[in-house]
C-alpha cells in the first residue's frame, strides 16, 4: 500500500512553470524599483530641505557685527550720557544693513539693560569712520562709529560701579552683547574695558 501511495505522489506532479516563475520574478522586481524610487525621491526631497537649512544657517551667521576697538562713554556731571561703540564685521562676513528706513526706523535695535532697568529701544546715530561705499551698509572692511544716547530720565542713571548691559541686534545674524562696568574714577571720556 505505501508503495502504491508514493507511485501515486510521483505520478500528480505539480508545479510552477518557467512562465509562471518569470512573471513573479518581473512583478518583484518592478515593486522593488517602484519601492527603491519613493525611498529615493523621499531621500533628495529632504536633503534638498537640509541644504536650504544650511545655506539660510550661514547667511545667518555671517551677517555678524563685532567690536573694533574699545568702548568709550561719554560722562556729563559723573552720569554716562553716550556710548561710543566701534563696530564691523569680518572679512567673510555679510554685509549688515544699517539705514533708517522712511520713518526713521533702523532694521538694526540697540537695548539697554541693568539691575533694575529695560529699555528696548535706545536712540543712536551713525558715522562712517571707513568706507567702501556711500550707503549705510556695514561691508567687510568698512568701520562705523556708532553713537548711543543715554537717557538721564527715569530711573536709568549709569554712574560709577554701574553694570549695565549693550544688545546690539541686526535684523539677521546674532545678537552682539556687551557687558560693562563703569569705573569709579570718571573724566569726560571714559574707557569702558
Amino acid at each position: 500500500m505505501i508503495k502504491r501511495l508514493l507511485a501515486r505522489l510521483q505520478q500528480r506532479q505539480e508545479g510552477i512553470t518557467g512562465l509562471e516563475t518569470a512573471i513573479i520574478l518581473i512583478a518583484f522586481v518592478i515593486v522593488a524599483s517602484v519601492f527603491a524610487y519613493v525611498v529615493l525621491s523621499a531621500g533628495l526631497f529632504s536633503s534638498q530641505k537640509v541644504k536650504e537649512a544650511v545655506v539660510a544657517a550661514l547667511d545667518s551667521t555671517m551677517a555678524v557685527v563685532e567690536l573694533k576697538g574699545d568702548i568709550i562713554a561719554r560722562m556729563d556731571s559723573g552720569v554716562v550720557s553716550e556710548i561710543y561703540l566701534f563696530v564691523g564685521i569680518p572679512s567673510s562676513g555679510s554685509p549688515v544693513d544699517f539705514s533708517p528706513s522712511s520713518a526713521n526706523i533702523s532694521p538694526l535695535v540697540i537695548s539697554y539693560m541693568d539691575a533694575n532697568n529695560l529699555v528696548p529701544t535706545m536712540n543712536w546715530t551713525l558715522t562712517r569712520l571707513s568706507e567702501i561705499n556711500a550707503d549705510n551698509i556695514l561691508d567687510p572692511n568698512e568701520l562705523f562709529q556708532v553713537t548711543v544716547a543715554v537717557p538721564n530720565t527715569g530711573n536709568i542713571s549709569i554712574g560709577p560701579y554701574h553694570r549695565f548691559t549693550l544688545e546690539v541686534k541686526p535684523a539677521d545674524g546674532p545678537v552682539l552683547s556687551i557687558e560693562r562696568i563703569t569705573p569709579n574714577r570718571v573724566s569726560q571720556y571714559v574707557n569702558l574695558h
